[in-house]
């Protein structure tokens, strides 16, 4: 019989690495904003997914999971994850263009709703009056974002924009569910986040048919940066929930909005509207009361 040792306790040095992989995730997601429509979807998909392998492949090496912590016995069970992932990659970069990074990361947070729903449809788990109320919230905060757009005061974009972002919420809760099935018979995170790289650089890699357009070095650095971003930021996000629990954790991780919001004002002169207003408290308390509480430990 194996026992597992858990790592001590630190939540200061826990808190920290989860401030920062929220500070990676924005400037991903910056780097995302500022390549803009001229480069294609799938070009953004490879290169965020390869070079995002840098970061990954080191950090399992140090941790002594490279090359033997990639090896799996559910080949399968990993490309039903990895292509719903990469789909949500593809869904999450366009909702990123058709609405201001604000909306586009507060809209992310319906996955945890979205998971509710599905874990209570999919395994069997109870569907608690706590979660229900997480899931009500949630798709109130929709309706109240979706309203202008309906009335017509915001551009046809930013409603083709939202209905992305709920896509992008099932998908990535479709591709969690996967994430539960795969630890259940025992596949390691790392195996699971390294398959996931190399499926989503291959599906990004599959429309340079389609015509890919030739980066010049500015666009060039912010496609290899948001990779790198965007590998550091699961790096740090898995170390945080080695050090602290999730419930102190939690509070952190809504970061990512005001940095969303910092990043839209000062760098592309994006101004949250009204809708956000109202909508944000009540996606992001959805996302809160329909999480569930307890330590992971990856």
């Amino acid at each position: 019989m194996t026992t597992t040792i858990l790592p001590p306790i630190d939540e200061r040095l826990g808190v920290a690495l989860r401030i920062g992989s929220t500070l990676a995730f924005a400037a991903m997601v910056a780097c995302i904003k500022a390549v803009g429509d001229a480069t294609p979807l799938g070009q953004i998909v490879f290169f965020r997914s390869a070079f995002a392998l840098i970061p990954l492949c080191v950090f399992l090496w140090w941790t002594g999971d490279f090359p033997r912590g990639i090896a799996t016995k559910r080949p399968f069970g990993h490309i039903a994850r990895c292509l719903m992932g990469a789909a949500a990659m593809f869904t999450s970069f366009a909702t990123i263009r058709l609405l201001p990074v604000a909306e586009a990361t507060m809209l992310s947070y319906l996955a945890p709703v979205v998971l509710a729903l599905l874990g209570w449809g999919l395994l069997g788990e109870r569907l608690t009056r706590r979660r229900a109320g997480g899931v009500a919230l949630g798709f109130l905060g929709v309706l109240a974002f979706c309203g202008p757009a309906f009335a017509g005061i915001l551009p046809p974009g930013a409603l083709l924009g939202v209905g992305l972002g709920l896509l992008t919420a099932f998908l990535t809760a479709g591709a969690l569910i996967q994430v539960r099935r795969l630890t259940q018979v025992g596949e390691k995170a790392g195996a699971i986040a390294f398959w996931f790289a190399v499926v989503s650089a291959v599906a990004g890699l599959a429309t340079l048919p389609l015509g890919w357009a030739l980066p010049d070095m500015q666009v060039f650095a912010l496609l290899v940066g948001a990779g790198i971003a965007g590998g550091v930021a699961h790096i740090l996000m898995t170390l945080s929930f080695r050090y602290a629990e999730a419930s102190a954790l939690a509070p952190f991780e809504y970061l990512s909005v005001l940095w969303a919001v910092l990043m839209g004002v000062v760098l592309f002169a994006e101004i949250p509207g009204w809708s956000f207003v109202i909508a944000a408290p009540l996606i992001l308390a959805g996302a809160v009361v329909a999480r569930p509480q307890r330590r992971v430990v990856i």
